[in-house]
């Protein structure tokens, strides 16, 4: 089994830890308390000139063609430094690979090369909605035909980066008649169409620097021509996005936890109490042992399941895995570094109470804790 990365997986993680160090860290805090986003969508364009918003997306539209490891890696690095400019990132990327996975040529000339070169400062994707979270077959939103349009009405919720999206990857009922998740058809709609309308911002508990917003679709016309793929085989096309995003998901929760762990690990070498350095007692080292542990664990999931996607084999089960094992583990780092720091971690002063909110999402949207382990025994059982 190879460990070793590639000469090019190894210059992009690199590039991607200078530029989380030099320009992203630094904007965090002030982007968790509200402010900053001029400099965020600086950032974000940033990130977009380096290569970073189309990991694995073909050169011939702009993109890095790097691939899934590369793209794990550098969502650790992005999200260690500011879990918010994370999640932008990985959701970016991950409306840029449907694209080019089920969109006709046009559709990819048109808005690939806008993702990856920081024209749209960012990517939405449509399918939450308030009765189909975890069930996105439930959805209401409708999508009608009308000559040589559809018209869209429904509202989705918890969409990140709506406010500065140039392009949403929606998700529609085209036929009532047809089975649960079987009449569910996949749209493009550019920022700035009547009809779509993003909405308030939801007050979050972390990565409060990312925007997050409903948006309504109120007779939104849009051409025959928007929809991605075979009409009423949109919900296979979720299905399949989600997997590649819990790849995203898992390594935005190992760099939390990471950057969570290195202030821990600092602050215990230099806090001194009964006359000699924390770091030197052994239950605080096993609480580090514990935590390291799991975090190598967690890297080796996403490494294996990014492996897989990139040669081109099935990576479902192993991308569940990751995403459940790193996210859970990003909660346990995140309170062992703050429950290290005593008191001080309990304090804005320091960013341990940031990094535990930042993390808590993390089991939650791409695939709740719950429904990842109900698709890992699901396949578990295919094998008996």
């Amino acid at each position: 089994m190879q460990f070793s990365l590639s000469e090019e997986e190894i210059l992009i993680r690199d590039s991607a830890r200078r530029l989380a160090e030099e320009r992203i860290a630094p904007l965090a805090e002030e982007l968790d308390q509200g402010g900053g986003r001029a400099a965020f969508l600086t950032n974000l364009m940033l990130l977009a000139e380096n290569g970073f918003m189309g990991l694995n997306v073909s050169p011939e539209f702009g993109g890095t063609g790097a691939g899934a490891v590369a793209f794990a890696l550098s969502v650790e690095e992005v999200g260690r430094a500011c879990a918010a400019t994370g999640v932008t990132v990985s959701v970016t990327n991950m409306v840029a690979e449907v694209i080019e996975a089920v969109g006709s040529p046009e559709q990819k000339a048109a808005y690939l090369p806008r993702l990856t070169d920081g024209t749209y400062a960012a990517g939405a994707f449509c399918l939450t909605e308030a009765g189909a979270g975890s069930d996105p077959s439930a959805m209401k939103t409708r999508a009608v035909r009308d000559g040589n349009h559809f018209v869209l009405n429904g509202t989705k919720l918890y969409i990140t980066s709506a406010e500065y999206a140039g392009v949403f990857v929606v998700w529609a009922v085209t036929d009532r008649d047809a089975g649960k998740g079987k009449g569910i058809s996949c749209f493009l709609v550019e920022a700035g169409t009547p009809g779509l309308i993003v909405g308030k911002a939801e007050k979050k508990m972390g990565q409060t620097g990312s925007a997050t917003n409903e948006v309504i679709f109120q007779d939104c016309r849009v051409p025959a021509s928007a929809m991605m793929g075979v009409e009423n085989d949109g919900f296979r096309i979720a299905v399949g996005e989600l997997a590649g995003g819990r790849i995203g998901v898992a390594s935005l929760a190992l760099g939390i936890a990471q950057a969570a762990m290195h202030r821990a690990k600092a602050y215990i070498k230099e806090r001194q109490q009964f006359g000699r350095a924390i770091a030197d007692m052994q239950g605080v080292q096993w609480m580090i042992a514990d935590r390291e542990t799991d975090l190598e664990a967690a890297r080796l999931l996403i490494l294996q399941a990014a492996a897989l996607k990139d040669a081109g084999k099935p990576f479902a089960r192993e991308a569940s895995m990751a995403k459940l094992f790193a996210s859970e583990a990003a909660q346990r780092a995140t309170y062992t570094a703050l429950q290290l720091h005593g008191g001080a971690g309990y304090i804005q002063d320091y960013p341990l109470e940031r990094f535990a909110r930042d993390a808590r999402i993390t089991t939650i949207y791409e695939g709740t804790s719950e429904i990842q382990r109900l698709i890992i025994a699901r396949e578990a059982m295919k094998a008996v």
